[in-house]
């Protein structure tokens, strides 16, 4: 029996300021379905989601969703109009008595309800949005970048959400091991055109290299046969002087089919310029300790940084990665300890939050404005690496056309941004860089050039990051925060981390029975697993997490069954209550049997 779609696009046309977005298309999404959406930064992969939402009206075709199907988009910019707190912002399509799903939410994305929303932070209210989104649980989830400012904690809590839910849902992410971890389809958009592929992410760098290739290949052709077909109109018109012109308007269409193909869009120009050489201790730190109030972010902490070295700081948010940066670079004094410096330094930082970026200034004049990279008596000039260069001809460098050079920042995307970053971090030559959340809002082929540039750089890096495949790819030391002023230097990147963690931990902990409701493992008891993959590894690390989560929440909802007046007063609360209720129970089993299986193979 054929299953319904969920949503179902047909031959949907877009055009924004003349330019087409999509022409054409059509898709359809079943049940069930858990599909990657990838494509390039302004490639319109947030435009083809609002429009499976409904919130942008396409051009020409249709929008299809069944009587009765949900669908829920989680949005970039929530709008709160209206609401005191993130919790009634994040409740206000829920029913009173089903506060708890939001609660439930709030504890794993790390988010208080109760915040205010006139003093929340841009990533609180983005976490409020996706907490709304998951308690909600509509048939259709539609993800945008919804690991962008969660931690690697919070974002293995969303992983695991996604992985046991019955929902369809469509992800736009740039975080790789994310989409591995969930996707069994892709949707690719290229240049207007949307591919389907019915393997997961894993599955996408093989098959848009393999459709690239296949794609010059057809086009050197085409180049051939023009070519040849140009030198015999040539020749036969001087030899015969008579035009085959069936022939000619053949060539014309060829002509007219090349110059009609829409060229692929280029990697941003990125380029990293070291220095001058710094000396070969780069930062040490002897003691260090910061406590804020009754905070403590800090103890005790050794560190001795060398050239060369790729520091990544890692650890939830909250817990002090950006302050222990800024007591390393000497921005800010540790309470006790001393941190020096080596000899030489040229630093350069890239921030997070975006500070450097004016919302209201223009690109060009955010770059010529920029005392470091001014041209004296040349307006329309920047020094970049020592050298001038046109501002609009940089800028052209990372993929920005003519027309954005006069526009507002605040009208840039969150890649865009990104790389506007990235434009004036690397007009500079220096010897250390400062990368806090470098990998929010980028393309994974953006990242990629990233990555490489790093391995390449004559200098040092210090990285924030919670994405654990730029991690693994890049770090060579991994500085673990764990909170309550601890924090343990590792060898290598995030799964080398993981892998130590599990090491650390007592013998006996590798030998514990099945969980079970009164002697279940500790959540944060790490068990190293050995003949596990590394994905298998992390899922044996947060099963036991998991279990208590899903007992928490099952003695909730068994708390507010008993009331024996329930089932008369309010029969469709009661109901709901009963299904979410049973569907915890399942994964319940269902988490205790795959933490069994895993401990097995681990002990194998």
């Amino acid at each position: 029996m054929a299953r319904i779609p969920l949503l179902q696009l047909n031959e949907i046309s877009l055009t924004f300021g003349g330019d087409p977005v999509f022409h054409d298309l059509s898709l359809m999404v079943q049940p069930g379905d858990r599909v990657a959406l990838v494509g390039r930064n302004g490639s319109g992969k947030s435009t083809l989601m609002k429009v499976m939402a409904g919130l942008v009206e396409a051009d020409q075709g249709l929008r299809v969703v069944p009587p009765g199907v949900s669908v829920g988009y989680m949005e970039q910019e929530p709008e709160m109009k209206g609401f005191a707190t993130l919790g009634d912002f994040a409740a206000s399509e829920l029913e009173p008595s089903e506060m708890y799903r939001v609660e439930m939410a709030g504890e794993g994305l790390k988010f208080d309800p109760a915040r205010p929303v006139e003093t929340a932070s841009g990533g609180e209210r983005r976490r409020a949005a996706l907490a709304k989104l998951m308690a909600e649980a509509p048939e259709l989830m539609l993800l945008d970048e919804p690991t962008n400012h969660l931690d690697i904690e919070a974002i293995a809590w969303l992983e695991n959400e996604l992985a046991t839910t019955r929902a369809g849902y469509v992800l736009i992410s740039h975080d790789r091991a994310f989409l591995r971890a969930l996707t069994r389809a892709t949707l690719w958009i290229d240049r207007g055109q949307v591919r389907r592929q019915e393997k997961g992410f894993d599955a996408f760098e093989a098959w848009r290299d393999k459709t690239w290739e296949e794609e010059d290949i057809a086009r050197h052709k085409m180049d051939r046969k023009i070519k040849a077909e140009a030198r015999w109109a040539v020749e036969g018109i001087s030899a015969r002087r008579k035009r085959n012109q069936g022939r000619l308007r053949a060539l014309h269409a060829l002509k007219d089919e090349r110059s009609s193909q829409i060229k692929r869009q280029g990697a941003a120009a990125l380029e990293l310029t070291a220095g001058p050489k710094s000396g070969r201790k780069v930062i040490e730190a002897k003691g260090i300790a910061k406590t804020y109030g009754d905070k403590s972010i800090l103890k005790n902490f050794d560190i001795k940084i060398q050239r060369g070295d790729r520091v990544a700081f890692v650890g939830p948010n909250g817990v002090g990665k950006t302050t222990l940066l800024k007591m390393l670079m000497g921005q800010e004094t540790p309470d006790e300890g001393t941190v020096v410096h080596g000899t030489n330094l040229v630093p350069a930082i890239f921030d997070q939050s975006r500070a450097q970026l004016d919302p209201e200034m223009s690109l060009w004049d955010s770059l010529t404005g920029d005392p470091e990279m001014r041209v004296s008596g040349k307006a329309d000039q920047v020094m970049v690496r020592g050298q001038p260069k046109h501002v609009v001809g940089y800028l052209k460098e990372f993929l920005f056309d003519e027309r954005q050079a006069r526009a507002p920042v605040r009208s840039l995307s969150g890649g865009e941004k990104a790389r506007l970053l990235l434009a004036k971090l690397m007009a500079r030559e220096s010897n250390l860089l400062v990368l806090d959340e470098p990998t929010n809002d980028l393309d994974i082929e953006t990242l990629d050039l990233l990555q490489e540039l790093l391995d390449d750089f004559d200098g040092t890096v210090m990285l924030v990051s919670h994405d654990r495949d730029f991690l693994d790819r890049v770090a060579t030391t991994t500085i673990a925060m764990e909170g309550n002023g601890r924090a343990t230097v590792y060898a290598g990147g995030w799964s080398d981390y993981q892998s130590q963690k599990g090491e650390a931990a007592p013998k006996a902990e590798k030998a514990a029975a099945k969980p079970k409701k009164d002697s279940k493992p500790a959540a944060k008891e790490a068990v190293k697993p050995e003949g596990l993959s590394f994905t298998e590894k992390h899922r044996l690390e947060e099963l036991p997490a998991v279990i208590e989560r899903l007992e928490a929440e099952i003695a909730k909802l068994e708390e507010f069954l008993m009331d024996p007046d329930l089932f008369t007063k309010e029969p469709v609360k009661f109901q709901k209550a009963t299904d979410a209720l049973v569907e915890r129970q399942e994964a319940l089993g269902k988490a205790e049997e795959e933490w069994m299986e895993l401990e097995e193979k681990a002990a194998g």
